[in-house]
Protein backbone atom coordinates (compact mmCIF):
# COMPACT_ATOMS: atom_id res chain seq x y z
CA UNK A 1 0.00 0.00 0.00
CA UNK A 2 2.86 2.37 0.85
CA UNK A 3 4.41 1.67 -2.53
CA UNK A 4 1.10 2.46 -4.24
CA UNK A 5 0.80 5.74 -2.35
CA UNK A 6 4.38 6.63 -3.24
CA UNK A 7 3.71 5.87 -6.91
CA UNK A 8 0.60 8.05 -6.92
CA UNK A 9 2.49 10.88 -5.24
CA UNK A 10 5.31 10.71 -7.80
CA UNK A 11 2.91 10.52 -10.74
CA UNK A 12 0.67 13.36 -9.56
CA UNK A 13 3.54 15.73 -8.80
CA UNK A 14 5.27 14.85 -12.07
CA UNK A 15 2.04 15.57 -13.94
CA UNK A 16 1.71 18.99 -12.30
CA UNK A 17 5.32 19.81 -13.19
CA UNK A 18 4.77 18.80 -16.80
CA UNK A 19 1.66 20.99 -17.00
CA UNK A 20 3.67 24.02 -15.87
CA UNK A 21 6.25 23.50 -18.61
CA UNK A 22 3.67 22.83 -21.34
CA UNK A 23 1.70 26.03 -20.94
CA UNK A 24 4.24 28.61 -22.24
CA UNK A 25 5.34 26.33 -25.08
CA UNK A 26 1.77 25.63 -26.24
CA UNK A 27 0.90 29.33 -26.07
CA UNK A 28 4.03 30.39 -27.94
CA UNK A 29 3.57 27.98 -30.84
CA UNK A 30 -0.10 28.88 -31.22
CA UNK A 31 0.77 32.58 -31.40
CA UNK A 32 3.60 31.97 -33.88
CA UNK A 33 1.24 30.00 -36.13
CA UNK A 34 -1.36 32.77 -36.08
CA UNK A 35 -3.84 30.85 -33.92
CA UNK A 36 -5.75 32.02 -30.82
CA UNK A 37 -3.61 31.30 -27.72
CA UNK A 38 -6.25 29.03 -26.19
CA UNK A 39 -6.06 26.81 -29.28
CA UNK A 40 -2.61 25.77 -28.10
CA UNK A 41 -3.80 24.93 -24.59
CA UNK A 42 -6.81 23.03 -25.92
CA UNK A 43 -4.41 21.06 -28.10
CA UNK A 44 -2.23 20.24 -25.09
CA UNK A 45 -5.24 19.06 -23.06
CA UNK A 46 -6.86 16.98 -25.81
CA UNK A 47 -3.64 15.37 -27.06
CA UNK A 48 -2.53 14.61 -23.53
CA UNK A 49 -5.74 13.10 -22.16
CA UNK A 50 -6.50 10.87 -25.16
CA UNK A 51 -2.97 9.52 -25.60
CA UNK A 52 -2.72 8.99 -21.84
CA UNK A 53 -5.66 6.58 -21.94
CA UNK A 54 -5.23 5.03 -25.40
CA UNK A 55 -1.51 5.38 -26.17
CA UNK A 56 1.03 2.61 -26.38
CA UNK A 57 3.73 4.16 -24.19
CA UNK A 58 3.08 4.92 -20.49
CA UNK A 59 5.28 7.76 -19.27
CA UNK A 60 5.24 9.60 -22.60
CA UNK A 61 3.70 13.08 -22.79
CA UNK A 62 1.84 14.40 -25.84
CA UNK A 63 0.59 17.91 -26.40
CA UNK A 64 0.35 20.85 -28.76
CA UNK A 65 3.79 20.50 -30.30
CA UNK A 66 5.56 23.05 -32.45
CA UNK A 67 6.84 20.40 -34.87
CA UNK A 68 3.32 19.72 -36.16
CA UNK A 69 1.83 23.21 -36.11
CA UNK A 70 4.80 24.90 -37.80
CA UNK A 71 4.13 22.96 -41.04
CA UNK A 72 0.61 24.45 -41.05
CA UNK A 73 1.59 28.13 -40.90
CA UNK A 74 1.20 28.78 -44.63
CA UNK A 75 -2.17 26.97 -44.73
CA UNK A 76 -3.45 29.14 -41.86
CA UNK A 77 -2.12 32.32 -43.48
CA UNK A 78 -3.63 31.64 -46.91
CA UNK A 79 -6.85 29.73 -46.20
CA UNK A 80 -7.68 30.45 -42.57
CA UNK A 81 -8.29 28.56 -39.36
CA UNK A 82 -11.22 26.45 -40.63
CA UNK A 83 -9.04 24.75 -43.23
CA UNK A 84 -6.45 24.23 -40.51
CA UNK A 85 -8.92 22.35 -38.31
CA UNK A 86 -9.96 20.20 -41.29
CA UNK A 87 -6.32 19.39 -42.08
CA UNK A 88 -5.73 18.35 -38.45
CA UNK A 89 -8.69 15.93 -38.70
CA UNK A 90 -7.33 14.46 -41.94
CA UNK A 91 -3.85 14.14 -40.44
CA UNK A 92 -5.39 12.19 -37.58
CA UNK A 93 -7.09 9.84 -40.02
CA UNK A 94 -3.76 9.19 -41.74
CA UNK A 95 -2.17 8.35 -38.39
CA UNK A 96 -4.96 5.94 -37.48
CA UNK A 97 -4.45 4.15 -40.80
CA UNK A 98 -0.72 3.82 -40.08
CA UNK A 99 -1.50 2.25 -36.72
CA UNK A 100 -4.25 -0.06 -37.98
CA UNK A 101 -2.00 -1.44 -40.71
CA UNK A 102 0.85 -1.83 -38.18
CA UNK A 103 3.28 0.43 -40.01
CA UNK A 104 4.54 2.05 -36.82
CA UNK A 105 7.04 -0.75 -36.29
CA UNK A 106 9.24 0.66 -39.06
CA UNK A 107 10.54 3.35 -36.70
CA UNK A 108 12.65 0.55 -35.21
CA UNK A 109 14.72 0.75 -38.39
CA UNK A 110 16.14 4.14 -37.41
CA UNK A 111 19.93 3.65 -36.97
CA UNK A 112 21.63 4.61 -33.71
CA UNK A 113 23.73 7.42 -35.29
CA UNK A 114 20.47 9.00 -36.48
CA UNK A 115 19.09 8.72 -32.94
CA UNK A 116 22.20 10.45 -31.57
CA UNK A 117 21.81 13.26 -34.10
CA UNK A 118 18.08 13.56 -33.45
CA UNK A 119 18.56 13.69 -29.68
CA UNK A 120 21.50 16.11 -29.68
CA UNK A 121 20.00 18.38 -32.33
CA UNK A 122 16.72 18.49 -30.46
CA UNK A 123 18.51 19.32 -27.20
CA UNK A 124 20.16 22.31 -28.88
CA UNK A 125 16.82 23.42 -30.37
CA UNK A 126 15.12 23.20 -26.97
CA UNK A 127 17.91 25.23 -25.37
CA UNK A 128 17.98 27.88 -28.11
CA UNK A 129 14.18 28.21 -28.10
CA UNK A 130 14.37 29.32 -24.49
CA UNK A 131 16.61 32.24 -25.51
CA UNK A 132 13.53 33.69 -27.23
CA UNK A 133 11.99 34.20 -23.80
CA UNK A 134 14.62 36.88 -23.19
CA UNK A 135 12.53 39.05 -25.51
CA UNK A 136 9.58 41.20 -24.54
CA UNK A 137 6.54 41.16 -26.83
CA UNK A 138 5.88 38.84 -29.75
CA UNK A 139 6.37 38.60 -33.48
CA UNK A 140 8.30 41.25 -35.38
CA UNK A 141 7.71 43.77 -32.59
CA UNK A 142 9.55 41.66 -30.00
CA UNK A 143 12.46 43.44 -28.32
CA UNK A 144 15.40 41.96 -26.41
CA UNK A 145 15.32 42.60 -22.68
CA UNK A 146 17.89 45.17 -21.64
CA UNK A 147 19.44 46.57 -18.50
CA UNK A 148 17.87 45.62 -15.19
CA UNK A 149 15.15 43.47 -16.81
CA UNK A 150 17.79 41.37 -18.55
CA UNK A 151 19.87 40.97 -15.40
CA UNK A 152 16.83 39.94 -13.35
CA UNK A 153 15.72 37.43 -15.96
CA UNK A 154 19.22 35.97 -16.25
CA UNK A 155 19.65 35.82 -12.48
CA UNK A 156 16.34 34.01 -11.96
CA UNK A 157 17.15 31.53 -14.74
CA UNK A 158 20.53 30.88 -13.11
CA UNK A 159 18.81 30.41 -9.73
CA UNK A 160 16.43 27.88 -11.28
CA UNK A 161 19.30 25.95 -12.87
CA UNK A 162 21.17 25.85 -9.55
CA UNK A 163 18.06 24.64 -7.72
CA UNK A 164 17.30 21.93 -10.28
CA UNK A 165 20.90 20.73 -10.06
CA UNK A 166 21.33 20.74 -6.27
CA UNK A 167 17.88 19.84 -4.90
CA UNK A 168 18.18 16.13 -5.87
CA UNK A 169 21.39 15.95 -3.82
CA UNK A 170 19.41 17.04 -0.74
CA UNK A 171 16.05 15.31 -1.19
CA UNK A 172 14.14 13.39 -3.84
CA UNK A 173 10.80 13.36 -2.05
CA UNK A 174 9.25 15.93 -4.42
CA UNK A 175 9.94 16.57 -8.13
CA UNK A 176 12.96 18.84 -8.41
CA UNK A 177 11.51 21.00 -11.16
CA UNK A 178 8.26 21.64 -9.29
CA UNK A 179 10.19 22.72 -6.17
CA UNK A 180 12.42 25.00 -8.26
CA UNK A 181 9.41 26.67 -9.91
CA UNK A 182 7.75 27.15 -6.51
CA UNK A 183 10.89 28.65 -4.93
CA UNK A 184 11.50 31.11 -7.79
CA UNK A 185 7.78 32.01 -7.76
CA UNK A 186 8.05 32.68 -4.02
CA UNK A 187 11.23 34.75 -4.34
CA UNK A 188 9.75 36.95 -7.05
CA UNK A 189 6.54 37.69 -5.16
CA UNK A 190 8.12 37.90 -1.71
CA UNK A 191 10.58 40.57 -2.81
CA UNK A 192 8.26 42.22 -5.33
CA UNK A 193 10.62 41.60 -8.25
CA UNK A 194 9.29 42.81 -11.60
CA UNK A 195 9.99 40.25 -14.30
CA UNK A 196 8.38 38.59 -17.31
CA UNK A 197 5.54 36.19 -16.40
CA UNK A 198 3.29 33.73 -18.22
CA UNK A 199 0.68 36.50 -18.52
CA UNK A 200 3.08 38.49 -20.70
CA UNK A 201 2.82 35.76 -23.35
CA UNK A 202 -0.98 35.51 -23.38
CA UNK A 203 -4.03 35.13 -21.18
CA UNK A 204 -4.82 31.47 -20.48
CA UNK A 205 -8.30 31.90 -19.03
CA UNK A 206 -11.17 30.31 -20.94
CA UNK A 207 -13.88 27.65 -21.05
CA UNK A 208 -14.13 23.98 -21.98
CA UNK A 209 -13.02 23.22 -25.57
CA UNK A 210 -16.13 23.79 -27.72
CA UNK A 211 -17.31 21.23 -30.28
CA UNK A 212 -16.91 22.73 -33.73
CA UNK A 213 -17.29 21.23 -37.20
CA UNK A 214 -14.82 22.91 -39.61
CA UNK A 215 -16.74 25.27 -41.87
CA UNK A 216 -15.30 24.33 -45.24
CA UNK A 217 -16.75 23.27 -48.60
CA UNK A 218 -16.92 19.48 -48.85
CA UNK A 219 -15.46 19.03 -52.32
CA UNK A 220 -12.38 17.75 -54.12
CA UNK A 221 -10.84 21.23 -54.30
CA UNK A 222 -10.81 21.44 -50.50
CA UNK A 223 -9.19 18.02 -50.30
CA UNK A 224 -6.49 19.18 -52.73
CA UNK A 225 -5.75 22.13 -50.45
CA UNK A 226 -5.55 20.30 -47.12
CA UNK A 227 -4.19 16.91 -48.26
CA UNK A 228 -0.46 17.82 -48.53
CA UNK A 229 -0.50 19.71 -45.23
CA UNK A 230 -2.30 16.87 -43.48
CA UNK A 231 0.10 14.28 -44.87
CA UNK A 232 3.15 16.27 -43.73
CA UNK A 233 1.66 16.90 -40.29
CA UNK A 234 0.80 13.22 -39.89
CA UNK A 235 4.29 12.15 -40.93
CA UNK A 236 6.12 14.67 -38.76
CA UNK A 237 3.89 13.93 -35.78
CA UNK A 238 4.27 10.17 -36.02
CA UNK A 239 7.99 10.34 -36.61
CA UNK A 240 8.58 12.54 -33.57
CA UNK A 241 6.16 10.51 -31.45
CA UNK A 242 7.61 7.13 -32.34
CA UNK A 243 11.19 8.31 -31.93
CA UNK A 244 10.24 9.66 -28.51
CA UNK A 245 8.62 6.31 -27.77
CA UNK A 246 11.88 4.57 -28.65
CA UNK A 247 13.83 6.87 -26.33
CA UNK A 248 11.39 6.20 -23.48
CA UNK A 249 11.81 2.48 -24.13
CA UNK A 250 15.55 2.88 -23.63
CA UNK A 251 15.22 4.96 -20.46
CA UNK A 252 12.62 2.72 -18.82
CA UNK A 253 13.98 -0.56 -20.23
CA UNK A 254 10.46 -1.54 -21.28
CA UNK A 255 8.78 -1.90 -24.68
CA UNK A 256 6.05 0.40 -25.95
CA UNK A 257 3.53 -0.37 -28.68
CA UNK A 258 4.23 1.83 -31.71
CA UNK A 259 1.07 0.85 -33.60
CA UNK A 260 -1.18 1.49 -30.60
CA UNK A 261 0.51 4.85 -30.12
CA UNK A 262 -0.05 5.73 -33.80
CA UNK A 263 -3.79 5.06 -33.46
CA UNK A 264 -3.97 7.09 -30.24
CA UNK A 265 -2.12 10.02 -31.82
CA UNK A 266 -4.54 9.89 -34.74
CA UNK A 267 -7.66 9.81 -32.57
CA UNK A 268 -6.29 12.70 -30.51
CA UNK A 269 -5.67 14.82 -33.61
CA UNK A 270 -9.14 14.04 -34.98
CA UNK A 271 -10.60 15.21 -31.67
CA UNK A 272 -8.43 18.35 -31.85
CA UNK A 273 -9.86 19.23 -35.23
CA UNK A 274 -13.42 19.01 -33.89
CA UNK A 275 -12.73 20.76 -30.56
CA UNK A 276 -10.66 23.75 -31.78
CA UNK A 277 -7.30 22.35 -30.67
CA UNK A 278 -4.12 22.86 -32.67
CA UNK A 279 -3.23 19.16 -32.77
CA UNK A 280 0.18 17.84 -31.88
CA UNK A 281 2.31 14.83 -31.09
CA UNK A 282 4.63 13.49 -28.41
CA UNK A 283 6.72 16.21 -26.75
CA UNK A 284 10.21 14.98 -26.01
CA UNK A 285 11.18 17.79 -23.63
CA UNK A 286 8.07 17.38 -21.46
CA UNK A 287 8.47 13.61 -21.64
CA UNK A 288 11.95 13.92 -20.16
CA UNK A 289 10.63 16.29 -17.48
CA UNK A 290 8.12 13.56 -16.65
CA UNK A 291 10.69 10.76 -16.62
CA UNK A 292 13.21 12.79 -14.61
CA UNK A 293 10.49 13.34 -12.00
CA UNK A 294 10.23 9.56 -11.63
CA UNK A 295 6.94 9.01 -13.48
CA UNK A 296 6.52 5.75 -15.38
CA UNK A 297 2.73 5.27 -15.52
CA UNK A 298 -0.18 6.81 -17.42
CA UNK A 299 -1.30 8.70 -14.32
CA UNK A 300 1.17 11.57 -14.78
CA UNK A 301 -0.04 12.28 -18.33
CA UNK A 302 -3.66 12.21 -17.16
CA UNK A 303 -2.87 14.57 -14.27
CA UNK A 304 -0.95 16.90 -16.58
CA UNK A 305 -3.87 17.15 -19.01
CA UNK A 306 -6.47 17.65 -16.30
CA UNK A 307 -4.23 20.25 -14.65
CA UNK A 308 -4.10 22.22 -17.91
CA UNK A 309 -7.90 22.09 -18.18
CA UNK A 310 -8.23 23.15 -14.53
CA UNK A 311 -5.88 26.05 -15.15
CA UNK A 312 -7.89 27.17 -18.18
CA UNK A 313 -11.18 27.00 -16.27
CA UNK A 314 -10.19 28.10 -12.76
CA UNK A 315 -6.54 28.70 -11.92
CA UNK A 316 -5.43 30.97 -14.76
CA UNK A 317 -4.97 34.08 -12.56
CA UNK A 318 -2.44 32.24 -10.38
CA UNK A 319 -0.53 30.43 -13.13
CA UNK A 320 -0.28 33.64 -15.17
CA UNK A 321 1.90 35.06 -12.38
CA UNK A 322 4.57 32.33 -12.65
CA UNK A 323 7.90 33.91 -13.70
CA UNK A 324 8.96 32.81 -17.16
CA UNK A 325 12.52 32.61 -15.85
CA UNK A 326 11.56 29.59 -13.73
CA UNK A 327 10.10 27.75 -16.72
CA UNK A 328 13.03 28.75 -18.94
CA UNK A 329 15.50 27.42 -16.37
CA UNK A 330 13.64 24.11 -16.14
CA UNK A 331 13.59 23.69 -19.93
CA UNK A 332 17.27 24.61 -20.23
CA UNK A 333 18.16 21.92 -17.72
CA UNK A 334 16.00 19.48 -19.68
CA UNK A 335 17.98 20.38 -22.81
CA UNK A 336 21.29 19.87 -20.98
CA UNK A 337 20.26 16.44 -19.66
CA UNK A 338 18.67 15.43 -22.98
CA UNK A 339 21.93 15.98 -24.88
CA UNK A 340 23.79 12.69 -25.30
CA UNK A 341 27.14 13.73 -23.81
CA UNK A 342 28.35 10.14 -23.98
CA UNK A 343 28.43 10.49 -27.76
CA UNK A 344 31.75 12.35 -27.54
CA UNK A 345 33.36 9.42 -25.73
CA UNK A 346 32.01 6.98 -28.30
CA UNK A 347 33.22 9.05 -31.26
CA UNK A 348 36.72 7.56 -31.11
CA UNK A 349 35.28 4.07 -31.55
CA UNK A 350 32.60 4.90 -34.13
CA UNK A 351 33.06 4.61 -37.92
CA UNK A 352 33.58 8.00 -39.55
CA UNK A 353 30.43 7.54 -41.61
CA UNK A 354 28.35 7.13 -38.43
CA UNK A 355 29.86 10.32 -37.00
CA UNK A 356 29.03 12.12 -40.25
CA UNK A 357 25.42 10.91 -40.12
CA UNK A 358 25.07 12.09 -36.51
CA UNK A 359 26.47 15.54 -37.34
CA UNK A 360 24.27 15.93 -40.44
CA UNK A 361 21.07 14.94 -38.61
CA UNK A 362 21.89 17.25 -35.70
CA UNK A 363 22.79 20.07 -38.10
CA UNK A 364 19.55 19.84 -40.09
CA UNK A 365 17.55 19.69 -36.86
CA UNK A 366 19.26 22.78 -35.45
CA UNK A 367 19.27 24.88 -38.64
CA UNK A 368 15.86 24.02 -40.12
CA UNK A 369 14.01 22.85 -36.97
CA UNK A 370 12.61 20.05 -39.13
CA UNK A 371 12.98 16.74 -37.31
CA UNK A 372 11.25 14.72 -40.01
CA UNK A 373 13.60 15.86 -42.79
CA UNK A 374 16.63 15.45 -40.52
CA UNK A 375 15.75 11.87 -39.61
CA UNK A 376 14.83 10.91 -43.18
CA UNK A 377 18.11 12.31 -44.52
CA UNK A 378 19.97 10.40 -41.82
CA UNK A 379 18.20 7.15 -42.68
CA UNK A 380 18.90 7.59 -46.41
CA UNK A 381 22.60 8.30 -45.82
CA UNK A 382 22.88 5.33 -43.44
CA UNK A 383 21.17 3.08 -45.98
CA UNK A 384 23.52 4.21 -48.76
CA UNK A 385 26.56 3.67 -46.52
CA UNK A 386 25.30 0.20 -45.63
CA UNK A 387 24.74 -0.62 -49.30
CA UNK A 388 28.24 0.58 -50.18
CA UNK A 389 29.86 -1.45 -47.41
CA UNK A 390 27.81 -4.54 -48.27
CA UNK A 391 28.75 -4.19 -51.93
CA UNK A 392 32.45 -4.33 -51.04
CA UNK A 393 31.98 -7.57 -49.10
CA UNK A 394 31.00 -9.75 -52.03
CA UNK A 395 33.76 -12.18 -53.05
CA UNK A 396 34.19 -15.52 -54.80
CA UNK A 397 36.20 -18.69 -54.18
CA UNK A 398 37.18 -20.32 -57.50
CA UNK A 399 38.40 -23.80 -58.42
CA UNK A 400 38.16 -26.42 -61.19
CA UNK A 401 37.14 -29.96 -60.18
CA UNK A 402 38.33 -33.29 -61.61
CA UNK A 403 35.61 -33.19 -64.27
CA UNK A 404 36.83 -29.87 -65.63
CA UNK A 405 33.90 -27.90 -64.21
CA UNK A 406 34.69 -24.38 -62.98
CA UNK A 407 33.17 -23.60 -59.57
CA UNK A 408 32.44 -20.12 -58.22
CA UNK A 409 31.44 -20.04 -54.55
CA UNK A 410 29.90 -16.62 -53.92
CA UNK A 411 30.08 -14.94 -50.52
CA UNK A 412 28.00 -11.89 -49.63
CA UNK A 413 24.64 -10.51 -50.85
CA UNK A 414 23.97 -9.93 -54.53
CA UNK A 415 21.96 -6.73 -54.90
CA UNK A 416 22.00 -3.45 -56.82
CA UNK A 417 25.09 -2.21 -55.02
CA UNK A 418 27.24 -5.32 -55.49
CA UNK A 419 26.56 -6.39 -59.08
CA UNK A 420 29.62 -4.54 -60.46
CA UNK A 421 31.95 -6.39 -58.07
CA UNK A 422 30.06 -9.62 -58.76
CA UNK A 423 30.63 -9.38 -62.52
CA UNK A 424 34.36 -8.74 -62.02
CA UNK A 425 34.79 -12.17 -60.41
CA UNK A 426 34.15 -14.12 -63.63
CA UNK A 427 36.59 -14.97 -66.44
CA UNK A 428 34.24 -15.39 -69.39
CA UNK A 429 36.97 -15.82 -72.00
CA UNK A 430 39.00 -18.53 -70.23
CA UNK A 431 36.40 -20.46 -68.26
CA UNK A 432 35.59 -24.05 -69.37
CA UNK A 433 32.31 -25.15 -70.99
CA UNK A 434 30.48 -25.73 -67.70
CA UNK A 435 30.38 -23.26 -64.83
CA UNK A 436 28.68 -23.87 -61.49
CA UNK A 437 27.89 -20.87 -59.30
CA UNK A 438 27.17 -21.71 -55.66
CA UNK A 439 25.04 -19.33 -53.58
CA UNK A 440 25.37 -21.35 -50.37
CA UNK A 441 26.97 -18.34 -48.63
CA UNK A 442 25.08 -15.71 -50.60
CA UNK A 443 21.60 -14.69 -51.57
CA UNK A 444 20.02 -12.84 -54.47
CA UNK A 445 18.33 -9.89 -52.82
CA UNK A 446 16.59 -7.89 -55.54
CA UNK A 447 15.75 -7.51 -59.24
CA UNK A 448 19.16 -6.01 -59.96
CA UNK A 449 20.73 -9.22 -58.67
CA UNK A 450 18.42 -11.32 -60.84
CA UNK A 451 19.26 -9.31 -63.95
CA UNK A 452 22.97 -9.59 -63.15
CA UNK A 453 22.69 -13.40 -63.05
CA UNK A 454 20.60 -13.40 -66.24
CA UNK A 455 23.09 -11.17 -68.10
CA UNK A 456 26.02 -13.29 -66.93
CA UNK A 457 24.26 -16.45 -68.12
CA UNK A 458 23.59 -14.90 -71.53
CA UNK A 459 27.24 -13.84 -71.92
CA UNK A 460 28.41 -17.38 -71.19
CA UNK A 461 25.73 -18.75 -73.53
CA UNK A 462 27.04 -16.56 -76.36
CA UNK A 463 30.35 -18.40 -75.89
CA UNK A 464 28.57 -21.79 -75.93
CA UNK A 465 29.13 -22.26 -72.22
CA UNK A 466 26.62 -23.45 -69.65
CA UNK A 467 25.97 -21.88 -66.24
CA UNK A 468 24.34 -23.83 -63.40
CA UNK A 469 23.20 -22.17 -60.18
CA UNK A 470 23.39 -24.24 -56.98
CA UNK A 471 22.60 -23.96 -53.28
CA UNK A 472 20.08 -21.17 -53.68
CA UNK A 473 18.31 -20.08 -50.49
CA UNK A 474 14.54 -20.43 -50.55
CA UNK A 475 13.88 -16.73 -51.04
CA UNK A 476 16.48 -16.48 -53.83
CA UNK A 477 14.90 -19.46 -55.58
CA UNK A 478 11.46 -17.85 -55.36
CA UNK A 479 12.79 -14.60 -56.80
CA UNK A 480 14.19 -16.44 -59.79
CA UNK A 481 11.03 -18.49 -60.25
CA UNK A 482 8.88 -15.33 -60.17
CA UNK A 483 11.13 -13.78 -62.82
CA UNK A 484 11.20 -16.91 -64.98
CA UNK A 485 9.22 -15.18 -67.73
CA UNK A 486 12.00 -12.67 -68.38
CA UNK A 487 15.18 -14.58 -67.50
CA UNK A 488 16.54 -18.02 -68.35
CA UNK A 489 18.89 -19.71 -65.90
CA UNK A 490 19.72 -23.30 -65.02
CA UNK A 491 19.07 -24.14 -61.38
CA UNK A 492 20.47 -27.37 -60.05
CA UNK A 493 18.15 -29.35 -57.80
CA UNK A 494 19.87 -29.64 -54.46
CA UNK A 495 18.86 -29.61 -50.78
CA UNK A 496 17.24 -26.38 -49.67
CA UNK A 497 19.62 -24.28 -47.62
CA UNK A 498 18.44 -21.54 -45.31
CA UNK A 499 20.48 -18.78 -43.81
CA UNK A 500 19.60 -17.55 -40.28
CA UNK A 501 17.37 -14.68 -41.41
CA UNK A 502 15.15 -17.14 -43.26
CA UNK A 503 14.23 -18.68 -39.94
CA UNK A 504 13.09 -15.44 -38.30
Amino acid sequence: MLLDLKTYRIEILAGLTVAMTMIPESLSFAIVAGLPPLTGLYGAFIMGIITAFLGGRPGMISGGAGATVIVMISLIAVHGIEYFFAAVVLAGLFQVVVGVFKLGKFVRLVPQPVMYGFLNGLAVVIFMSQIEQFKYGSGITAQWLQGESLYIMGGLVALTLILVYFIPKISKVLPTTLIAIAIVFGVVHLFGIETKTVQDIASISGGFPPFHIPQIPLNFETLEIIFPYAAIMAGVGLLESLLTLTLVDEVTETRGNANKESVAQGIANIANGFFTGMGGCAMIAQTFVNLNAGARKRISAIVSSLAILFIILVAAPVIEQIPMAALVGVMMMVAITTFSWGFFKKMTKMPKTDILVTVIVAGITIIFHNLAVAVLVGIIISALVFAWESAKRIRARKYIDANGIKHYEIYGPLFFGSIANFNEKFDLANDPETIMISFKESRIADMSGIEAVDLLTKKYSERNKKVILTHLSEDSRKLLENASAIIKVNIAEDPHYKIPSDLL
